[in-house]
């Protein structure tokens, strides 16, 4: 599967794309995790060391630079199918079976135009998501300026997390107003965070007809990452991650069988 991730900044977007990588990586599957939040946290909730968190792609000038010909070229020419196949395995952050890549900011004030950092990112995904077979996680800010008409046909869903606040099913619509924009069909909500009398009910009558796959519960033990490494390389779950893994289970059951 290659799911995105959206929500109002807050809800615990990154949190459940952390959780999602680790279930997959549990099930013993390849996993990609791409961090297109320009606030990027993915590594962090993912248990990478802080020395080991991959610079984000967008800032790589030399590399821009060798697989397109320019590293700031807004007037110029620049190649726009730059060579990206090695970059998961060459730049990317790993724990487990989890491959982290961090995006970066694509635009640029004043630009009005691609220039070469949007053209490599934007070539990467469109290889991530039609050239290789692995599961694919992107966190994303509550825009979807990194999905194009080109790569969205190829993701297999948009999860919107949404909370008990009512700014967060605003902007829930909204994000799923501009996935349909684009051509996006298969857009669901996830609950984070609840507590106290707040039902997943009273929320899912609030999301104007929008699918809600499943629900977690408000968890301070969240705030920190759901995987980290032992001494010997071994990979280990948080455990909050075993805590609410059937629950992120379910949510990828759920998901299978409605695509």
């Amino acid at each position: 599967m290659k799911i995105a991730i959206s929500g109002k900044g807050g809800v615990g977007k990154t949190t459940l794309s952390a959780m999602l990588a680790a279930a997959w990586n549990y099930r013993n599957r390849n996993v990609i995790a791409l961090d297109a939040d320009p606030d990027a946290n993915l590594a962090a909730a993912l248990g990478v060391d802080p020395q080991d968190e991959p610079t984000p792609l967008a800032q790589m000038r030399d590399l821009i630079e060798e697989r397109t010909g320019s590293a700031d070229n807004y007037g110029g020419y620049f190649k726009l199918n730059p060579k990206v196949d090695d970059i998961p395995d060459r730049y990317a952050a790993c724990v487990g079976k989890v491959r982290l890549l961090t995006l970066g900011g694509l635009s640029k004030g004043g630009s009005g135009c691609i220039c070469p950092a949007t053209a490599l990112v934007k070539a990467l995904l469109s290889h991530l998501l039609l050239g290789r077979d692995d599961a694919i996680v992107m966190d994303m800010e509550a825009g979807l300026e990194h999905l194009g008409r080109a790569t969205v046909e190829s993701m297999d869903a948009l999860l919107v997390v949404v909370d008990e606040g009512p700014w967060s099913i605003k902007t829930a619509l909204r994000i799923r107003q501009l996935g349909r924009d684009i051509g996006m069909t298969n857009i669901f909500a996830v609950a984070n965070r609840l507590g106290g009398q707040v039902s997943a009910e009273r929320i899912h009558r609030r999301l104007d007809g929008m699918p809600l796959l499943g629900q977690l519960p408000r968890d301070m033990r969240l705030q920190l990452p759901v995987m980290s490494i032992a001494d010997d390389g071994a990979v280990c779950p948080s455990p909050a991650m075993m805590d609410h893994l059937g629950t992120i289970e379910g949510i990828l059951g759920d998901l299978a069988g409605r695509l």
